[in-house]
């Protein structure tokens, strides 16, 4: 049974008739409170040994924590360099789809003046073209009726002289 403070405070001895301490008595008690001072000398010791793991443990996973700490922060860091790096990304390629678009649509409207200009030279050429097929049908023409047509100057002399008759 354990002692307590209050136990060892109020133990009383008994006499001897000569007013000392039985001595057999004193050593069962001295015995009693070294046995119960040992057993509480190895609960301290195995409390300390607990402690003295718990507190390994403890730093151990303080240790854990502090290193699952750097790792979100560096998994943050990385995150927000590859949003970055994304939305430069998507900005540049924006800007030379932007450059492309306007390098198609500047060769586009070229290709457009050109394809104008030339169907302007192939209307001034088709123009030109018509009015010297009209002139040349027009003097061919001309050239037909100022020919004399030998069958038909025998046709009317012979008309002529049948009426003559």
């Amino acid at each position: 049974m354990p002692l307590t403070p209050l136990e060892i405070h109020n133990k009383e001895f008994p006499r001897k008739m000569m007013g000392g301490y039985d001595p057999d008595a004193v050593d069962e008690f001295l015995d009693e409170v070294v046995g119960e001072f040992e057993n509480l000398t190895r609960e301290v010791n195995r409390l300390k040994d607990s402690v003295e793991s718990l507190t390994e443990r403890l730093e151990k996973y303080r240790h854990m924590e502090d290193s699952i700490n750097k790792a979100i922060t560096a998994a943050q860091d990385a995150a927000e360099k590859m949003e970055l790096n994304a939305k430069k990304q998507a900005e540049n390629i924006l800007e030379e789809a932007k450059l492309q678009a306007e390098r198609v649509l500047e060769s586009g409207q070229a290709k457009s003046r050109k394809i104008m200009e030339e169907n302007s030279d192939l209307a001034r050429v088709v123009s030109t073209l018509r009015t010297q097929v009209r002139t040349l049908l027009e003097a061919q023409l001309k050239s037909l009726a100022e020919l004399n047509d030998p069958f038909g100057q025998a046709a009317s002399s012979r008309f002529t002289e049948k009426k003559e008759f």
